[in-house]
């Protein structure tokens, strides 16, 4: 199936947790920070990235238990391309969202932090 097609199909299956999470990061909603979900970056469907901020946000199941490798070279593709890829499992989405949003606030604001000029901080 050509890329953009499983995106969008990925768009119309999302699971209880991704559905959750979508909730506070749709329409601006968080912290002012555009995301879109099930996108294509290169050969790979993240399930939710800001553009803005290069942040991408992973929600896993089960079955990434045993796709490991697979993720952890995907990962490293993404990062390779400046992106800061965050992961959570399902339930953490579903039962601690709180802390899941403020991990993914501190993230973001320091990414749009600048860093120090020389001989300050």
């Amino acid at each position: 199936m050509e890329l953009l097609a499983r995106a969008k199909a990925l768009r119309t299956s999302q699971t209880d947790a991704e559905q959750r999470i979508w909730y506070y990061l749709r329409g601006h909603r968080f912290q002012g920070l555009k995301f879109r979900r099930q996108k294509p970056v290169g050969n790979y469907i993240v399930d939710f990235i800001c553009h803005e901020e290069k942040l991408i946000i992973e929600i896993d199941g089960g079955q990434h238990q045993e796709n490991t490798e697979y993720d952890a070279r995907r990962d490293a593709w993404l990062k390779k391309q400046g992106c800061t890829v965050l992961r959570f499992w399902n339930n953490e989405v579903l039962e601690q969202i709180e802390g899941v949003l403020e991990t993914i606030r501190i993230t973001a604001t320091t990414a749009r932090s600048p860093l120090p000029q020389a001989g300050e901080g």
